[in-house]
């Protein structure tokens, strides 16, 4: 009987797409969730495969429960994260995405598992000048502008690199922006076509960034279980867009007028500025936006997806096919 692959955030946008790619290839899978996490997006997943997955409640920065979760597993995908670009309490999306992943990948040394998959971001690469493509290589050097995600993924990527030097075998996947169906909670990413068809966005920035189908970077995953090199980092991507083209296709594909304001870069980092302020010092609640997520956003977060493509066969999708998936997802669950 072949052994199971366990997932951890099997519950998130990517996790969840990484477990039905997983089911639709005839694969066992563990769901390793969060204790209190919602669940929507992966009972989505049993509905739409008619097959059931074994979900084992188990906090990830907990070395002896991973252990004991992911006993007699052949592989595992960690993709356990939090994803946000502000929280009031900073220290938690280090303890997940950092002490997590140290947690996450002494068990799996423990555990003795064929191939663990760590899933990093490409906001742990470094970006390229101007309008030219980053690539694996490109040296991290965004300290002046990275959030507290962006630092942690960077932070926990290395960890998994030392794993890997240490001999587990550590394939490093770096997913770019996301779109599709599932995004439950929403992701930042998917609040971005929120924002946009409920016409919330009056202006457009300056900058662009590198997006990809959410089933695509699923596909990249599985894959890279099979084929990617261990110690390496593959980046899951696709289509390199500014942020006015990616704008005006989603307000298109939406049937919403598209913002037509083109706002100066000092000016969109003043306005995020004085929104983070007012969460961190009277409402407490998440900002529209951030000083520093605008000032990543402000930049061309353009890559190159070469070497997914080459050495995994990283599939693209369409930009507007994944445009329109995520629009009527979101329309279809009276989230617009």
């Amino acid at each position: 009987m072949a052994r199971p692959v366990a997932v951890t955030g099997a519950t998130g946008f990517i996790g969840s797409a990484v477990v039905q790619r997983l089911l639709r290839d005839g694969r066992d899978v563990r769901a390793l969730v969060e204790p209190g996490a919602k669940t929507a997006a992966l009972d989505e997943v049993e509905q739409t495969t008619g097959k059931r997955v074994d979900r084992v409640d188990v906090d990830v920065c907990d070395v002896a429960a991973m252990s004991a979760a992911l006993e007699g597993c052949d592989a595992l995908h960690h993709l356990a994260a939090v994803y946000k670009t502000w929280t009031p309490d900073p220290t938690a999306i280090y303890r997940v995405n950092v002490e997590g992943t140290t947690a996450t990948l002494l068990a799996a040394q423990k555990a003795r598992l064929r191939r663990v998959v760590y899933t990093s971001s490409i906001a742990a690469i470094g970006l390229a000048e101007g309008r030219a493509l980053a690539d694996e290589t490109t040296r991290f050097d965004l300290f002046d502008i990275a959030n507290e995600y962006i630092l942690t993924k960077w932070l926990s990527e290395r960890v998994a690199a030392r794993f890997a030097e240490g001999g587990l075998p550590v394939v490093i996947v770096n997913p770019a922006f996301p779109f599709g169906p599932r995004d439950t909670a929403p992701t930042p990413t998917g609040k971005i076509v929120l924002s946009l068809l409920r016409g919330e966005v009056p202006a457009v920035g300056e900058g662009g960034f590198n997006c990809i189908d959410v089933d695509d970077v699923a596909a990249g995953h599985v894959v890279a279980e099979e084929k990617g090199r261990v110690g390496e980092r593959y980046i899951l991507g696709d289509h390199n867009v500014t942020m006015k083209e990616f704008f005006e296709l989603v307000c298109d594909v939406g049937g919403v007028k598209a913002p037509k304001l083109q706002l100066p870069n000092a000016v969109g980092a003043a306005i995020a500025l004085g929104f983070e302020l007012w969460s961190d010092h009277v409402s407490h609640e998440e900002p529209r936006a951030t000083y520093k997520s605008i000032r990543y956003a402000q930049r061309h977060a353009w890559f190159d997806p070469t070497k997914a493509r080459t050495e995994l066969g990283l599939p693209t999708t369409p930009l507007r096919t994944t445009v329109a998936r995520a629009v009527d997802w979101f329309r279809a669950r009276s989230m617009v």
